[in-house]
């Protein structure tokens, strides 16, 4: 796919979302796909490798959480693998802070150089569990909104997730179909570490038969210094 078809396509795609960008930025998504198609022949980045299912799969879902997301903001996207959604929010809104936090080094490397040919700013990928790095001070509920797509079950993700989150921020995920339950699943993890839940919106993406819900948690009070728990315990023993 050369740049103007790609350009129409994304285009077509970001009107569902209301969004519109300079060319600049439509280059910056191009390259940003094609360094994703060239790396995930060496390394396992993502199942979703068509140019068309990128853009609607990868971008456009990562972008339906942007209207959350103000200017200036400091933003973490946990288990960020090959950079969604937390890449594609930081070249729309580029005045934004944004931290990617992923496990395996190898993904490190490729968020490396995507952030470096696409020539974004104040965007560090960081190689690290959630468990330990939330327990630093230094990120320890300082973000505006911790982020996450496709990492976890609900209770777990939480307890991944909140406590980079100061009081008065807010916990944005991307989940699937099963939405609800985890939802129910997922009272006691709120009451402890401490948000509330805002509301659930359901996304339907053009031409994708993929049925995503945004879930938006508020923080009410600090998280308990014991969260998160050391690294495994929470996948293992989710908080009930």
């Amino acid at each position: 796919m050369n740049f103007e078809e790609f350009k129409t396509m994304l285009n077509t795609e970001l009107n569902y979302l209301s969004i519109n960008l300079s060319d600049i930025k439509l280059e910056q998504f191009y390259t940003y796909m094609n360094l994703l198609i060239e790396w995930n022949k060496k390394i396992n980045l993502t199942a979703i490798v068509e140019e068309k299912d990128i853009i609607i799969k990868h971008f456009l879902d990562s972008l339906t959480i942007s209207k959350y997301i103000n200017s200036n903001q400091k933003i973490m996207d946990i288990g960020t693998g090959a950079g969604f959604p937390g890449i594609p929010l930081k070249i729309v809104q580029e005045n934004i802070n944004m931290n990617l936090i992923d496990s395996l080094n190898k993904r490190i490397t490729f968020l490396n150089e995507v952030v470096n040919k696409i020539e974004l700013k104040n965007i560090v990928a960081i190689h690290s569990r959630a468990e330990d790095l939330a327990k630093i001070e230094e990120h320890r509920e300082k973000y505006d909104i911790a982020t996450a797509r496709a990492v976890a079950g609900l209770p777990i993700l939480m307890e991944f997730c909140v406590p980079f989150v100061k009081v008065g921020g807010y916990f944005v995920c991307l989940k699937g179909p099963n939405a609800n339950l985890e939802l129910e699943e997922s009272k006691a993890a709120m009451d402890v570490l401490g948000v509330e839940f805002i509301e659930k919106i359901n996304i339907e993406l053009p031409e994708s038969d993929l049925n995503h819900n945004i879930l938006v948690f508020k923080k009410v009070k600090n998280t308990p210094d014991k969260y998160p728990r050391k690294a495994g315990k929470p996948a293992k023993s989710p908080i009930k």
